[in-house]
Parts: structure tokens; sequence; C-alpha cells
């Protein structure tokens, strides 16, 4: 038996290695960019356990609790679009590094106050404000990132790096907030939050990315392709916002308020952890899977069945027939899920203007995560009103339905990895005029 496994680990770690040192880890320090990403999504995370601990072991209550993510929430959102147009005007490393150091400096502020004081609205509102500008100027930056330090044909490796990096911060995040109140309490907590962003911060510095790309230099010294352009007359970019608004319109509502809603009446607080923890790991193997390319299939097919994939999933949770059935068909979901948001948006960041690229990123951002208010919302009328199990049905339906429609679209079905947008004065070097030809 020794014998036949020696050489069978040896090519397993064989492999292990090669992948270690091929595609994105041969850009020097890429390593770095991917630590930096884990510990700013632990930082996130965590906070996000740690301020409702502060406000409501101090006093506070729920109601000023949600005024106080109310403020983080709406800040946020209105600062996605300007974190694009800073991150093309800056660079989205620059943009990155100062919003994380800005984080760590609120966060250290916030603990400092609650040590002397107990935290009141004058007090919370305008830091959670503060840090939801933060992490809406963060996010386009971190999506525009890569595209400017990856050849192209490692993107869709390095976007699949990211995710993962991003969704097991999304996993330890929570349990080290906790961790962290349990043992030290609420004010250490908060300097230890702090630390990741420092983390975070040090990374990006430390990270040297390689020469601009002397083609997005060139567009923007010629002013040829502008973000208006790209909003009236890029048919691709359109019809993806147009799929990400239907299918988030649901996705939301579907996560957050039906699936809980089925798992407090039919498997309780154990069985809801574990559906989320299957939500989780599915979207990490999803991450995983989509560094691969579909042999002698077109990447908007591949999209297509991804999305038909998670409308029938979501459709049959309540019918699956208990908690493992329904588990499969979350994890079925969070595959892809992670799968398919992977590969749209290498799709964008191929196809945008690289010059305009956060500006690109930060609108498919909105369309994404903008729905969240209105898709909550209607799922607790839809549920109250229709049923936990035909809300579900009905949302896989929206889904698969956003991405059929997309498919009929030239413009997303003919989509090829090399085109790129092309405006009336031309195209961008080395780009397909994908717009005006294949309509």
């Amino acid at each position: 038996m020794k014998g036949e496994t020696g050489p069978m680990s040896r090519t397993a770690f064989a492999k292990v290695k090669a992948l270690a040192v091929s595609g994105p880890m041969t850009v020097r320090g890429f390593w770095r960019l991917l630590i930096g990403q884990l510990a700013s999504s632990v930082g996130d995370l965590c906070y996000a356990v740690a301020l409702p601990w502060l406000v409501l072991s101090s006093g506070g209550g729920p109601g000023l609790l949600g005024v106080v993510l109310a403020c983080f929430g709406v800040s946020r959102a209105l600062a996605i679009p300007a974190g694009g147009i800073l991150a093309d005007r800056f660079g989205p490393r620059t943009v990155m590094l100062v919003t994380d150091a800005v984080r760590f400096g609120l966060i250290m502020v916030l603990g400092t106050l609650a040590s002397s004081m107990p935290p009141t609205f004058a007090v919370l509102a305008p830091i959670s404000a503060a840090l939801g500008i933060c992490g809406g100027v963060f996010v386009p930056a971190s999506f525009a990132l890569l595209p400017t330090v990856l050849p192209e044909k490692d993107l869709a490796a390095g976007n699949s790096m990211s995710s993962v990096a991003t969704q097991l911060g999304t996993l330890l995040g929570p349990a080290l907030g906790g961790i962290l109140i349990a043992g030290l309490g609420q004010v250490p907590a908060l300097f230890a939050v702090a630390s990741a962003y420092l983390v975070s911060a040090a990374a990006l510095l430390a990270f040297r990315p390689p020469n601009a790309d002397p083609a997005g230099e060139a567009a923007v010294a010629s002013g040829a392709v502008t973000f208006r352009a790209v909003l009236l007359r890029g048919r691709f970019l359109q019809v993806v916002l147009v799929a990400a608004l239907i299918g988030n319109a649901v996705y939301a509502g579907a996560v957050e308020v039906a699936l809980p809603t089925l798992a407090h009446r039919d498997f309780g607080a154990a069985g809801y952890g574990i559906l989320l923890t299957g939500l989780g790991a599915g979207m990490i193997i999803g991450a995983l899977l989509a560094r691969w390319t579909v042999p002698r299939l077109r990447v908007g097919y591949v999209v297509m069945l991804l999305g038909l994939t998670m409308g029938a999933s979501v459709a049959a949770v309540p019918f699956a027939g208990g908690l493992a059935g329904a588990l499969v068909c979350i994890i079925v979901f969070a595959v892809a899920n992670g799968w398919s948001g992977i590969v749209v948006m290498t799709m964008v960041q191929l196809w945008a203007p690289r010059h305009l690229l956060a500006r690109v990123m930060s609108v498919m951002l909105l369309a994404m995560s903008g729905t969240f208010p209105l898709s909550v919302a209607v799922a607790g009328w839809g549920v109250e009103r229709f049923g936990v199990a035909t809300f579900f049905l009905l949302a896989g339906c929206s889904m698969a339905a956003g991405i059929l429609w997309a498919i009929t679209q030239p413009a997303f079905r003919n989509f090829r990895p090399g085109d790129q947008f092309a405006g009336s004065a031309g195209a961008v070097a080395g780009g397909t005029r994908l717009d005006e030809e294949r309509r």
C-alpha cells in the first residue's frame, strides 16, 4: 500500500505546487493582495458582529441600532459611484489603501470613545456613516484592481482566488468577532477589528503593481471613450445590468427573508445554521470552479446554464423533502451563484474600457446590491401573502426568466473573450466592435 500511495501523494503535491506558482501567482506579490482581501473581509464581518453587540449591551436598544445601521447602509450605497470615479482617477490600489487606513482610524476612535462613555447616536451615526462611505468607495476599486495587475488569460483565475479569500473572510469574520467579544470584551474587540484593516492596508502598501497599461493611458489621453458613451451604447453592459437587477431583486429576499422563515417553521435554529453553512461552502466551491472554462461552449451559454441551475434549485428548496434536501438545493444554488458571478464579473472586466473600469464596476455593484431594500420588503410581503413555498417557486422562476431573456440578446449570447466596448469614436486598442457588429 505504501508503494502505491507514495507516488500518488507526490503527484498530488506536484499538482498543488504547480498551481501555486502558475497563473495569477506568477504576478509578483499577488499573494499579498489575497491576504489583504481576506483581512478586509474579516474586518467587515467582525465589525458587523461587534457594532450590534456594542449598541445592545450598552442600553442603546434596537431602535438606535437600526438607525445606525441605516446610516451605514445608505452612505455605503451612495458612495459606490464616487468610489468608481476616484479609483479611475487615482488608481484602485491607492483608493483601497486610503480607505483601509481611514477605517482603521475610525474604529480605533470608536473603541476609544466606547471605553469612556456609553455609545450615543451623536457618536455612532457619523462614525457609522463614515465607515459606510469607506466601504462604498472600497468595493468598486477592489473589483477594478485585478484587471490592472493580471494578464487577461489569468483574470478569471484571479477573480476566483480573490472571491475565495472574501468568502473565507465571510465565514471566519462572524465567528472571530464573537470569540473576540466573549474573550476580550467589547472595546478590546473593536481594537482587534481595527487591526484587520491595518493588515489589509499593509498588504496593499507592500504590493507593487506592474506598470500601467499603455493602451489604457492612451485612451485616457485621447478621450475617445466616455463613461456616458459606455452606458448609452454598451448593449452588452445594458443586458448584464437588467439581468442582474432581475436576479438580485429576488435573491436577497429569498436568502434573508424566505430562507429563515422556512427554517424557523420546519428546521429550527440549528437547521438554519446548517443551511447558512451550506450557502457559504457552496459559494467557495463555485468560486474555485470558476477558474476553469467549459470547452466548446460560449461563455454566455455557460452563464445561462448556471442561471437556470440557480433558478431550479431555489424553486425546489421547500419541496426537497426536509432539511437534507433543502441543504442540497442551497449548496447547488450557491455553487452556481458563486461560479456565474465570477464569470459575469470577468466578462465585464474584459469588456470595459480600462480607464473607465472602476466606474463600470460601480454600476454593476449598484445593480447587484442596490435592490436589497426592495427585495427584502417585497419578500416579506410575498411570504405573508402567498406563503413561503410559493415565494421560493416564484423567486426561482424570476431568476430563470432573467437569464433566459439575457441569452436572447446577441450582445450577451455572442460574447467571446477579447470582446471590448467600441464607441462611435473607435474601439479600445485590441478590442472587437462587439456592440456595433453583434446586435
